[in-house]
């Protein structure tokens, strides 16, 4: 069971051969993800709205990303590993760039970094290619500016703000980047993006035409129980399952059923 590695990506898009990313925060949701075959474990920034409670992605840290990254990149074999470099810890230096994302493969195993943004990072990007660091990056709505964007909203619907994404990409690919992330964009865009680049595309919401798709994990499988994107599938419905499990659990307790005795020594 080989690795799945930035050249891996390459050929499989090369072949025309659909790359999954999913979104793991923990050891068992990544050795789960891995036994399924799936591609790309993303440790995101999502964690801080997903599991640590945040209101959006921008307080989480370096130091609680690579704790997260640790777990998953133990529980990986044969997925790639991507760490979600934090709000601060790319766009202050080329130098703390440098840094912050060697941390997530010196001490968290992790095997690639993604930060946001387009040509203004390119530096960035060049710098952290430059010293053996592989990139992925992320275009269209990126959560880290999410005030600057006023929300949450589709971008790239103007022909202008299409154009620039386009060159945004391009720019991105020439400075290093081995796949790009496009987030909130018209499929269309996607379609001529992915078309453009020699490196892999990954859609999180840009449509069916980009090389690979995106989604966070609890929001295909259902844990929250709240409303999710327009572009998530839920492939299962796992609030429900769980619910009922702790009502019974709960009820099994109050009424002395639990613990019987095949569960006593």
């Amino acid at each position: 069971m080989s690795r799945v590695t930035t050249a891996t990506l390459l050929e499989m898009k090369e072949r025309g051969e659909k790359i999954t990313l999913l979104t793991a925060y923990d050891y068992p949701s990544a050795r789960l993800l891995d036994e399924a075959g799936i591609d790309i474990l993303l440790v995101g920034d999502s964690l801080g709205n997903v599991v640590l409670g945040y209101e959006n992605t921008l307080p989480v840290t370096m130091e609680e990303s690579l704790h997260h990254t640790k777990a998953v990149a133990r529980g990986a074999k044969r997925a790639m590993v991507v760490g979600d470099m934090p709000f601060l810890s790319y766009q202050t230096t080329v130098a703390d760039a440098v840094l912050n994302a060697g941390r997530y493969l010196k001490e968290a195993g992790a095997h690639c970094v993604k930060l946001e943004g387009g040509r203004e990072h390119a530096e960035v990007v060049r710098a952290l290619v430059e010293a053996g660091i592989p990139v992925m990056g992320h275009l269209g709505l990126t959560p880290q500016s999410v005030h600057v964007f006023g929300g949450h909203r589709v971008q790239g619907r103007t022909e202008e703000a299409a154009q620039r994404l386009i060159e945004d990409a391009l720019i991105l690919e020439e400075a290093g980047i081995s796949s790009l992330v496009l987030e909130c964009i018209p499929a269309e865009l996607g379609k001529e993006v992915t078309a453009r680049l020699r490196i892999p595309t990954l859609s999180c919401g840009a449509g069916p035409y980009c090389d690979g798709q995106v989604m966070v994990l609890h929001d295909m499988l259902g844990v929250t129980g709240k409303k999710v994107p327009k572009f998530v599938k839920q492939y299962a419905n796992l609030h429900d399952i769980i619910m009922d499990a702790l009502a019974t659990f709960k009820k099994e307790v109050a009424e002395g059923v639990f613990p019987g005795p095949e569960h006593c020594y």
